[in-house]
């Protein structure tokens, strides 16, 4: 399956349908609408095969040194093919045009249990993101949030 990396456009209706997909990460319905909601105006990268949003990376600017991943999602049966890498390799490479140093990423934390996020977080580390801080007042004190960031200068 070849797929094409698209950095630009918005892509709401296939975030939707990606985030349906992946209720294991993406099981809570307010959440999942402020995604969708987000995927209408952030700065998008998308993976596309065959027509198809198969992936897609929602990236909000946080200052003029530091942009955010808010969203990195894959179609399940893609995970493990290389597809989110490329997605942020994408938004590396876009970073660095325009001069950010940092990224910074939230994952449900290690305090709370997730098989999942275990992973989420391994994918992250394995592509140089380095655990920050665990917060309990940014999601609630059920959801841990796990801050990470990527220097990239």
């Amino acid at each position: 399956m070849e797929v094409s990396i698209i950095a630009g456009g918005q892509y709401p209706d296939a975030v939707a349908d990606l985030l349906g997909g992946l209720p294991e990460w993406f099981g809570i319905e307010t959440s999942v609408r402020a995604y969708v909601d987000a995927a209408r105006t952030l700065l998008t990268v998308a993976a596309v095969s065959e027509g198809e949003v198969v992936g897609v990376c929602l990236v909000r600017r946080l200052t003029s040194a530091a942009l955010e991943i808010e969203l990195l999602a894959v179609r399940r049966d893609l995970h493990r093919a290389g597809i989110g890498r490329r997605l942020l390799e994408r938004v590396e490479v876009d970073a660095r045009e325009i001069g950010v140093q940092l990224l910074e990423v939230k994952t449900f934390g290690p305090s709370g249990a997730s098989e999942e996020y275990a992973r989420t977080r391994a994918f992250y580390a394995a592509l140089g993101y380095l655990p920050l801080e665990e917060r309990s007042d940014i999601w609630g004190p059920d959801n841990p949030c796990l801050i990470s960031v990527k220097p990239i200068s």
